[in-house]
């Protein structure tokens, strides 16, 4: 057996690209339109991951945007996506300078969770060893769930 995807549906297909290539940096590597369907699905990995993931080695996420409109609750039904990070601090502040609000801060060094536009629960994990605290990430709050 072999993990290959995560499914997310998604409402704003552009939005969430933004917040998922612009904002998190994964990289889109596949998409395919279905008209008779009604659908797009692209699919995203990490930038470590995109020769892997050519070679079927590697498991992405899966966005898929349903053309007729849709409200899809919260989605931690499922849980959450989880990514490893070279330096917990510097990935969240990028993230708070592009506008994203870290709603579990990483006070520990080593974990943080951020929400994508559609409210999926995305984990930050510090790759290694925890970082020593470090302020203002050691005070701060949480921000709404996670």
């Amino acid at each position: 057996m072999q993990y290959l995807h995560t499914m997310v549906r998604v409402r704003d297909i552009e939005e969430s690209l933004d917040f998922y290539c612009n904002k998190l940096g994964l990289v889109e590597v596949s998409r395919n339109d279905y008209p008779q369907g009604r659908f797009t699905l692209v699919f995203l990995t990490a930038p470590e991951d995109v020769e892997a993931f050519e070679q079927e080695k590697a498991p992405a996420v899966e966005l898929t945007y349903n053309w007729d409109p849709e409200e899809y609750d919260e989605g931690r039904n499922f849980g959450h996506l989880a990514y490893r990070v070279d330096d917990i601090y510097e990935t969240c502040q990028r993230l708070m300078d592009k506008g994203v609000t870290i709603n579990r801060p990483p006070r520990d060094g080593r974990m943080a969770f951020v929400r994508s536009p559609d409210n999926i629960s995305i984990e930050l994990l510090q790759r290694g060893d925890a970082l020593p605290k470090r302020e203002p990430w050691a005070s701060m709050e949480n921000s709404g769930h996670w």
